[in-house]
């Protein structure tokens, strides 16, 4: 049986997928489309003094939507809240944690109002996860996670990586399916107005 070059094939599983059909198709995104909420009451990115019922989280003049614990139903998200999400809780927290990145957290994190800076944060944050992931090579993917993952702390990096890349390719679909929704529709609500 030849050998597996593990490390490889965790990297090749993201970032094949990331830089080949994902990301490339992020690159046509508008501002329309970044912040279009195709049902009331989706969750999205929004100024700083904006009023809603779900706390805001963040610094600078934008803010993510979220509410702590995991609502039931879960909301509906705009692009922008997706982006946000991929860019602070997916990849930055685990940047900071793993790799010495600087600290991301949704109290500190500076949020985008536009989808150019989105991208931007987006680009550079899966830079510095993917360079991490490549440097870790077969030990780093054995050793344990540590305290910053929780109850996973005993588990090895290699499944930290395996999450992330379900996360990041579960996240990328939907803002590709949001892009499709909003094309179809035009721009419109699929259901219901929004606020």
């Amino acid at each position: 049986m030849p050998d597996i070059d593990w490390s490889h094939e965790l990297i090749d599983q993201l970032d094949w997928h990331w830089s080949n059909f994902a990301r490339p198709r992020f690159d046509s995104l508008t501002q329309d489309e970044y912040l279009w909420e195709p049902v009331a009451d989706c969750w999205s990115i929004r100024p700083a003094d904006a009023d809603t019922s779900v706390p805001l989280w963040g610094t600078g003049p934008f803010r993510m939507e979220q509410d702590e614990g995991n609502p039931t139903p879960a909301p509906v998200t705009t692009i922008a809240w997706r982006l946000g999400h991929m860019i602070v809780e997916v990849l930055g927290e685990r940047v900071y944690s793993h790799f010495d990145g600087p600290q991301i957290t949704l109290d500190t994190f500076s949020f985008a109002g536009q989808y150019d800076e989105a991208l931007s944060q987006l680009d550079g944050v899966y830079a510095d996860w993917i360079a991490g992931v490549r440097a870790l090579g077969l030990d780093g993917l054995n050793r344990p996670c540590g305290p910053s993952e929780g109850p996973y702390a005993d588990a090895p990096l290699a499944a930290l990586v395996l999450h992330i890349n379900r996360e990041m390719l579960h996240h990328s679909a939907e803002v590709l399916l949001l892009r499709d929704l909003y094309r179809v529709t035009n721009g419109s609500p699929v259901v219901g107005p929004s606020r």
